[in-house]
């Protein structure tokens, strides 16, 4: 990470009593003040493009979109570095990305280093594989009795690091309009 960029996201404080002591000790993004999310755009503009135009923007195109229901249930590894919670249904998150991404072009996912839009709630990231197996091993165990965590996405956080820590710059509501199908994306 830069020192100074800025992220949408989908809080997800229902998640923080499972993952936040895997989140302390193995992801960086929740030493610097990142909550429990679900990313839809990183990196986002930077801080100081961000504008009060660009936030009523970003708050008209999400207001059409009404807010779903998602659980936090299976425990998955993308290849290298990262264990997750995935979110079901995923399909929602990455309709919303696409629609915020049409909006701002030219700020494609993780920096479009990869092809697919995979949402999902990142609990630890390590390079090491034998100890991301015994994370793994240690979530499960953690875990049992505790997911699926049911949560709703009901509004999308704009969050920077421009004071060195991850803050929620705003909150922008999911409108009670028409499901993400329903408006031109699929």
């Amino acid at each position: 990470m830069s020192s100074r960029e800025s992220a949408l996201a989908v809080l997800v404080p229902e998640a923080e009593s499972l993952v936040k002591p895997f989140r302390d000790r193995y992801d960086p993004s929740a030493a610097a003040g990142m909550p429990a999310h679900i990313t839809l755009l990183y990196p986002f503009k930077p801080p100081e493009d961000v504008d009060d135009v660009l936030v009523e923007q970003l708050r008209a195109c999400l207001a059409r979109i009404a807010p779903f229901r998602f659980a936090l249930a299976p425990i998955r590894r993308f290849p290298t570095e990262v264990l997750y919670l995935a979110p079901e249904p995923a399909e929602p998150f990455r309709q919303l990305t696409l629609v915020i991404w049409s909006l701002f072009p030219e700020t494609p996912p993780y920096g479009g280093r990869w092809p697919d839009i995979v949402p999902h709630l990142s609990v630890a990231r390590l390079v090491d594989e034998r100890q991301l197996d015994g994370i793994a091993n240690d979530l499960a165990q953690a875990s049992k009795g505790k997911l699926p965590i049911h949560a709703t996405a009901a509004e999308v956080a704009l969050m920077d690091n421009r004071s060195g820590r991850w803050l929620v710059r705003a909150s922008l509501g999911l409108g009670p309009a028409r499901p993400l199908d329903k408006i031109g994306i699929s």
